[in-house]
């Protein structure tokens, strides 16, 4: 529960935008389609999932709530139901608690009955959708512990601070129409007239780069090196290499005249002996 309060007010907003009184059974959310694979059983579909008990309150307080702050946007709706979650004792919450548990294992079983009547390729399929929802929810998790451990946020490009200066002037209805515009725009630009963009990037990376020092040298001291980049493994050391064959690169010194000559392998002893003969 303390991880759904947690949550931003903009995911409630968007919840609450969705459901009804009549939902409280049951969320509307459905298993999405996996590529060609169809989830169409005899039973009509994958049941849905059970709202929370928070959710569950959420819904019944938002009309009254709304209806007391007609001029209040949904999100502010969101925070004040939130906040008057918070305040209700455990004996207040437990009826919606309850509500939620025997939702859960209804819908347990009925999630029981409908895996089934899938086929392998809907199994496997359903399967992987729910280990790409369970990465993407841990990504999200990941996302706001950095921003709440203060990491810096990452170096703008030339294209991002030309859109941010241009975008409220810039024509189209929509956000999309907005940056096509704003990217042809920026297409027709000249490299003079990007340069001074192209400069404020460079600048943004030195930003970035400082700030991220300082950060991981705070996250070190606070134990958290998890969260360094790029961690220096260490090197093992090389293996000398050995030289092919038997020959060796030693010198023999000859007593009479202190000339130096490359000693020879065992066989190569009778050129060696007649050399020394011809000194002789």
């Amino acid at each position: 529960m303390a991880t759904l309060i947690s949550c931003g007010p903009g995911f409630f907003a968007k919840t609450l935008g969705l459901l009804s009184s009549r939902s409280l059974a049951r969320c509307t959310c459905v298993c999405p389609a996996v590529r060609g694979v169809s989830f169409s059983t005899s039973s009509g579909g994958p049941p849905k999932r059970p709202l929370t008990g928070y959710l569950r309150y959420a819904v019944q307080q938002r009309p009254a709530v709304a209806k007391q702050y007609p001029d209040v946007r949904i999100v502010e709706i969101t925070k004040k139901i939130a906040q008057e979650w918070r305040l209700l004792s455990p004996e207040q919450k437990k009826p919606y608690q309850e509500a939620a548990l025997a939702a859960r294992e209804v819908y347990k079983e009925e999630m029981t009955k409908f895996k089934e009547q899938l086929t392998l390729a809907q199994a496997t399929a359903l399967k992987e959708e729910k280990r790409k929802k369970v990465a993407k929810r841990r990504a999200i998790r990941k996302k706001r512990e950095l921003t709440m451990l203060g990491k810096p946020k990452r170096p703008r490009s030339a294209f991002n601070i030309f859109m941010s200066e241009h975008f409220q002037e810039a024509t189209g209805e929509s956000m999309q129409s907005k940056m096509k515009n704003l990217f042809e725009d920026w297409s027709k630009l000249r490299i003079s007239q990007k340069q001074v963009y192209m400069q404020l990037a460079e600048d943004d990376k030195i930003r970035y780069k400082n700030e991220m020092k300082s950060w991981e040298e705070h996250m070190v001291e606070v134990g958290r090196e998890d969260l360094i980049r790029n961690r220096k493994k260490k090197t093992k050391p090389k293996k000398s290499v050995k030289a092919k064959g038997n020959k060796t690169n030693t010198k023999v010194v000859s007593e009479s005249k202190g000339t130096e000559t490359p000693a020879s392998s065992p066989g190569t002893g009778k050129s060696a002996s007649r050399a020394k003969k011809a000194e002789e």
